[in-house]
């Protein structure tokens, strides 16, 4: 056995003893968290070894051993599927270096700063194939120069290096000149995917009309034939019929705003008197159970939405409008934080909380009673108009929290500084964040401030060791890529 295999072997060893004795089972929360952040750099390492050894191989290392090619070969070594084969095939592509027939030597791979990045575990198969596809699809408009600057961003990027041009005056010996890279939170795959694409629309502002091309060539919709009483519907649809599907699909299956109701059979109560009332206790008088699929979901929705086009001027719209959800809560336990609060109709306690999540993005309506009676009404409207709302999804784009890329336009808004606080309803006091992370971000360990104006992050240790306030930049890189290759 030669020493590289003797190594392996030695972690699979490890790796054994970790799972034995249910030693995992016994993790404290922030045990778990610290081993799942070790165990993603092991599995970054464990791609880097095998697109390494796939990519310093030569063209006929399958076939010496019996296969037609390095994706079978892969599949049976690596017991993989052929579509995770062929993601290693191609990382290896990448990363691949040639040899100088003249020195011996190998030449520099295409992608030379992520190949470094993946050989230090900053980056694994996916992220690598995240950050280099937008650029290889336009690899024949896209200048070696610039191909290598956007390599070097994405592998800054990947390893979390971000340069400091949002640090705050104030921290003393902490602070750096701007400009300056400083270490931070490593990328998702997602993020890396996110910055590659808008890299290559800069380096490539033609680019959009050769995959409109595309688009508008490869595009097609297929009613197949009747089979099992329904028929199979299939396709390939542009991006902006897309977003508008999708859109249509929201207003419909978005529990957080109204809609048409479900098309189809509608089942009422049946009456217990008689003798054929059924199983009362498997019933559903009030429709409250939704036993469908979210794929049948969105076959409703639009089926929900031909009907209402054929009507026309009927269709639901979606953003805008805060939720209409009502949550009822006795005033003086609000105060106090304790308690809960109940949902009308079906009296349902819920946690404060829901209450609190609630009204962040709604209005407060009281309502005084006296033996029975109501004696006062007052109404406290925190609700962001339209025009606030459009002004924070151009300034957000997507959910605050990091890693979260759920659309702005998806999010609720919420108050930075609470309403009850004292908090304006203003666009420098607003950002989006999706539901859930605005139901949790109390005990999150996310922490969000505005900084003249700015919204700014603060994670959980898990995420940040260093705990350090950071303003999202989505649209910064762009900004700063137009500029550099102004330049070239």
């Amino acid at each position: 056995m030669n020493s590289i295999a003797a190594t392996l072997a030695q972690v699979a060893s490890d790796l054994r003893g970790v799972l034995s004795d249910d030693t995992l089972a016994g993790l404290s929360d922030a045990e778990r968290a610290e081993v799942l952040r070790g165990f993603g750099e092991v599995s970054r390492l464990v791609d880097a070894v095998v697109v390494e050894a796939v990519a310093t191989a030569d063209v006929e290392f399958g076939h010496r051993f019996g296969c037609r090619g390095m994706n079978e070969l892969l599949q049976r070594a690596l017991l993989t599927d052929g579509p995770s084969a062929s993601k290693i095939v191609k990382a290896a592509d990448l990363v691949h270096r040639d040899m100088n027939l003249v020195s011996g030597e190998r030449l520099p791979a295409r992608w030379p700063a992520l190949r470094d990045a993946l050989l230090d575990g900053a980056v694994g198969i996916p992220g690598l194939l995240a950050a280099t596809n937008p650029v290889e699809y336009a690899r024949t408009r896209i200048g070696t120069e610039e191909r290598l600057w956007a390599d070097e961003v994405l592998a800054g990027h990947a390893r979390g290096l971000v340069d400091d041009v949002d640090a705050d005056a104030g921290d003393g010996a902490d602070a750096v000149d701007a400009g300056e890279k400083r270490p931070g939170p490593s990328a998702t795959a997602d993020d890396l995917r996110q910055l590659a694409a808008t890299l290559a629309m800069v380096l490539d502002p033609d680019g959009a009309e050769p995959a409109d091309r595309d688009a508008q060539q490869g595009r097609f919709l297929n009613l197949g034939r009747l089979h099992k009483g329904a028929h199979r519907l299939s396709g390939s649809i542009t991006p902006e019929v897309a977003a508008q599907l999708q859109l249509i699909f929201d207003a419909f299956n978005n529990p957080k705003v109204g809609g048409a109701p479900a098309p189809g059979v509608t089942f009422t109560e049946a009456d217990t008197d008689t003798d054929d009332a059924g199983d009362v206790f498997n019933t559903d008088p009030r429709n409250v159970i939704d036993s469908r699929t979210p794929a049948q979901k969105r076959h409703d929705a639009l089926a929900a939405a031909l009907g209402i086009a054929a009507r026309h001027g009927d269709m639901p719209t979606l953003g805008g409008a805060a939720p209409t959800l009502v949550v009822h809560v006795d005033a003086k336990d609000l105060a106090a934080g304790a308690g809960w609060a109940t949902l009308p109709g079906s009296g349902a306690p819920v946690p404060l909380l829901v209450a609190a999540h609630t009204a962040c993005t709604g209005a407060i309506q009281r309502v005084l009673f006296d033996e029975g009676r109501i004696v006062g009404i007052t109404t406290t409207d925190r609700v962001f108009t339209v025009h606030q709302r459009r002004a924070i999804i151009a300034r957000d784009k997507e959910c605050l929290i990091p890693g979260c890329h759920v659309p702005a336009s998806w999010c609720e808004i919420h108050h930075v500084t609470e309403h009850a606080r004292g908090g304006p309803t203003h666009t420098d006091n607003g950002v989006p964040l999706c539901w859930w992370h605005h139901r949790s971000l109390d005990h999150s360990g996310w922490e969000i401030r505005m900084n003249a104006g700015v919204p700014q992050i603060r994670g959980p240790a898990w995420w940040d060791p260093a705990q350090q306030w950071r303003t999202p930049r989505l649209s910064t890189p762009r900004a700063r890529a137009r500029r550099t290759v102004l330049r070239i």
